[in-house]
């Protein structure tokens, strides 16, 4: 038996109590599992490696427990009991209460969705600069082109570069201050200088 086979067996038994936490019918948790099993042995080049083994497989799972519900949706009972015997606290923490697998860090979403809306922001205040002040500042700042390119691509000088970077940035500035950092965003900036 191939590594990859060995790693699939081994994560069959979790499998199986989230299907049968899903669907309630062990026959039914028993053929999903063996569905995923197989797509995953068919087709393993699908498994990038961007996620952990057992991730992938849940994601195959969830799929398969779909199509289940589906097939046998006439026969799926509204009384089914909450108590299955599977026990979630077994199925997601080790006997010493610490996760079996660690949640993914998901960071600071606040910060990141407050980075993602400045990042509008400053896009809107660089397509308001005036001239071609948004194309250089993009090309430097952005591209970090050097300024000899900067300076050959646009046909200006290395002096007037740096006076229309400096002006560019004094218009930014001005306006992250009006639409951000005042406390109230303009989505589209439409009062930048």
């Amino acid at each position: 038996m191939s590594d990859y086979a060995q790693a699939l067996q081994s994560v069959r038994p979790q499998l199986l109590k989230y299907a049968r936490l899903q669907l309630r019918n062990p026959a039914w948790a028993e053929d999903a599992v063996s569905e995923t099993l197989l797509a995953a042995l068919e087709k393993p080049q699908a498994f990038a490696g961007q996620s952990q083994l057992k991730t992938w497989l849940i994601g195959i799972l969830k799929h398969k427990l779909i199509d289940q519900i589906r097939r046998n949706s006439r026969e799926i009972s509204s009384s089914a009991s909450d108590d299955d015997g599977v026990d979630l606290d077994e199925l997601l923490f080790k006997p010493d209460g610490h996760w079996r697998e660690m949640p993914q860090d998901w960071g600071d979403p606040e910060q990141a969705l407050r980075q993602l809306e400045f990042m509008k922001v400053l896009e809107a205040c660089v397509d308001h600069l005036p001239g071609q002040q948004g194309r250089l500042f993009m090309m430097r700042e952005w591209l970090e082109l050097e300024t000899d390119e900067i300076c050959k691509v646009l046909a200006i000088s290395p002096t007037n570069l740096w006076v229309m970077l400096h002006r560019a940035r004094l218009r930014l500035r001005d306006c992250l201050q009006l639409n951000w950092f005042s406390g109230a965003p303009v989505p589209n900036a439409s009062s930048a200088k």
